[in-house]
């Protein structure tokens, strides 16, 4: 068909319509983009650029009792190049200075400097890194150096801030101190004081506006915060790290000696409650210990013969038994249903008094006293032990805390050997820290008091909270009761034949029950058949000032299991160097205070501890350890030759500290 004139200009026609549709078409697109959509797509194209990023502010600090730092949030800082930024003339006239100012701080070449910033200029990189992890000081120093000092814009600086958590003390008690973590999804694992009191230490988060740059990066947009954070507030611990670094030594060693699997210390003030020192220990399997679990607070197990305590308060309470009733312990096996209980020693200790039975720690003539004075009437039983508390949690602020088990007649895994088996510790379960609260009660003329690890909450010097005393049980037995079981405690350590002797010392009291607790005991291997070491009690046994326990597990049977020869040293440990290694008083001489009973100078001692001691002692005859306890203690480098009792000392007794850096002690 040929083409005429008059079909190329209706063809032309269409095409110039079409094109003034599709103008219109673009041109009210670009008016609802404009005006009808506008907001949408500058916020749109707002959020893709810039950002809102939080920042976190500064934990408060946590601090023993002294005011020593137990944990801490130091702040660091990342400096960055922004290379476009700048204007030619300035960066060629400061790159030479500011390189040679960079190598002088951080010992390095100029030339490695002015390679960084050099290529940074010719690649346009908007946050190039010149440091990381820099204290405050190296940062303010930065900021100073030329053109960094010009500021953001014109100099290029970019300044990223963070924080980190630091234990000055390193792993002790790195359990109890704690921390908190945020997951990717928010989910904050909190553990410990750190965990326990995160509201106070936490403070409250700033917000800073940032810019995206090339590579998917994020540069502050400024110096100023659009939202300042607000720091965190400083808690103050009971906490000691004189006595928390004595637990944790003595702990250390005794497990390293028994191979145990892991162990716990707790040390508390017997008038307030206050935990002075906890420390847990558990071992890798290369055999090394460090803290893996708070079992002091999460750990409930069977506690075996110190629940012998509880019983014997118990039945003195109810007036079924006297401490000077008579029990047949049959000969070391008693035989209940189709069950033996067996004494520890071969052939028993046959007829007894009650206060013999608790100080030998007879299991068959406990078994007895519980079962055949309350089988008619088991309820009663539980009830008096549920009178005292023991069954109920002590509430801790810290996460975590271990179930008491206590079953009441009727109960699932309730039967006729209940009576018996509970009478010594069986199933039962307290955590050391449960365990401990009731010897401390006993202390304290039946005081139960709830244990505190938290004195107060300050922002700078002000208070914010206060956290005082707390009586969980004003009276969990009669004084009478009370009087009657402390005297035991202190005979099953001062009389010959108590199961806690072995720790006796002339130059200080102590009094305390020991405990050895079966583990897997319903296997028929021997070889699965493992233990649990305790000892609990208080020191001085007159008048005491703290409470403590020591629960070891699955130390090597080849070596020992008993609580007595376990757990007691540490415990004995403990209440010596707690006495020896604080400073002592003027022209005293050391090794005459450690020969006086504790009982009679506790109060004495305590009252001069403050005052500055001027000379150096005599530690001549004393052990090499308390030695370098004391002597470290008065600021003194110590050079020990030898091993045993100190024999000789290179600085006379009465010599001026000030004039005196280092002293040799030759061990005998």
């Amino acid at each position: 068909m040929p083409v005429t004139e008059k079909s190329i200009l209706s063809r032309l026609y269409i095409v110039a319509a079409c094109l003034v549709v599709f103008a219109g078409a673009v041109l009210f697109k670009l008016v609802s983009i404009q005006v009808i959509d506008g907001e949408k797509y500058m916020a749109l194209a707002e959020t893709r650029t810039t950002k809102m990023f939080t920042i976190a502010p500064n934990r408060g600090n946590l601090y023993s009792d002294d005011g020593s730092l137990l944990a801490t949030s130091v702040s660091k800082y990342n400096i960055h190049f922004d290379a476009v930024t700048v204007s030619e003339k300035d960066f060629q006239e400061n790159v030479k200075p500011l390189s040679d100012a960079l190598a002088k701080l951080f010992n390095k070449e100029s030339s490695y400097y002015q390679q960084i910033l050099r290529k940074a200029r010719q690649n346009q990189n908007r946050y190039a890194l010149i440091a990381r992890n820099l204290d405050y000081s190296e940062y303010m120093a930065v900021k100073s150096f030329p053109l960094f000092n010009k500021g953001p814009f014109k100099g290029g600086i970019v300044i990223d801030q963070n924080t980190k958590r630091e234990h000055p003390l390193g792993k002790i008690a790195e359990r109890s101190v704690g921390y908190e973590r945020v997951d990717e999804n928010g989910y904050r694992t909190r553990v410990g004081m750190e965990g326990a009191f995160s509201d106070y230490l936490s403070g409250i988060e700033g917000k800073r506006s940032k810019v995206k740059i090339a590579k998917n990066q994020w540069k502050p947009i400024g110096y100023d915060n659009i939202v300042e954070p607000k720091d965190g507030y400083d808690v103050y611990s009971t906490i000691d790290i004189n006595i928390q670094d004595i637990a944790h030594h003595a702990l250390l060693k005794q497990l390293e000696k028994y191979k145990a699997d892991h162990g716990t210390v707790i040390v508390m003030e017997t008038k307030t409650g206050e935990v002075k020192a906890i420390s847990n220990l558990g071992r890798t399997s290369e055999g090394k210990y460090y803290e893996r679990l708070n079992y002091a607070i999460g750990e409930s197990h069977e506690p075996g013969s110190t629940f012998k305590l509880v019983n014997l308060v118990a039945a003195l309470e109810d007036k079924v038994i006297d401490t000077s009733t008579v029990v047949d312990t049959e000969k070391g096996r008693w035989k209940i249903y189709n069950h033996y209980v067996r004494d520890s020693k071969n052939g028993g200790y046959g007829e007894i008094s009650v206060a013999e039975a608790f100080e030998v720690s007879s299991n068959t003539a406990f078994a007895k006293i519980i079962h055949n004075n309350y089988k008619e009437d088991p309820e009663k039983y539980v009830n008096r032990l549920m009178s005292m508390d023991i069954h109920k949690e002590l509430g801790l602020p810290v996460k975590g805390e271990g179930k008491p088990v206590l079953r009441y007649p009727g109960d699932k895994g309730w039967s006729g050997l209940s009576l018996a088996q509970m009478a010594y510790g069986y199933e039962v379960a307290m955590t050391p820290l449960q365990t401990l609260a009731f010897y401390n009660a006993i202390a304290n003329d039946g005081e139960l008091i709830k244990p505190r690890l938290i004195k107060e909450v300050k922002e700078w010097n002000k208070t914010v909270k206060k956290f005082d005393k707390e009586v969980l049980n004003p009276s969990i037995c009669s004084m009478e009761t009370a009087k009657k079981v402390q005297q035991l405690l202190k005979d099953v350590v001062e009389k010959k034949h108590g199961t806690g002797h072995g720790l006796y010392s002339p130059n200080f009291s102590m009094a305390g029950k020991t405990g050895t607790c079966q583990k897997n005991y319903v296997s028929k291997d021997p070889d699965k058949l493992k233990y649990i070491s305790s000892f609990a009690g208080y020191f001085p046994a007159d008048d005491p000032k703290y409470s403590c326990i020591v629960v070891i597990h699955e130390p090597d049977k080849s070596v020992g299991y008993y609580g007595a020869d376990v757990s007691g040293p540490v415990f004995k440990s403990i209440a010596q160097k707690i006495y020896a290694t604080s400073p002592l008083i003027d022209e005293v001489d050391v090794k005459e205070v450690l020969e006086t009973r504790l009982e009679d100078a506790y109060q004495g001692y305590y009252a001069n501890i403050q005052k500055e001691y001027k000379e150096v002692p005599n530690v001549r005859g004393m052990s090499g350890m308390d030695a370098i306890s004391i002597l470290e203690n008065l600021g003194l480098e110590v050079e020990v030759k030898g091993n045993g009792k100190v024999k000789n000392q290179s600085i006379s007794k009465g010599t001026d500290l000030k004039k005196v850096k280092k002293i040799v002690l030759e061990l005998s």
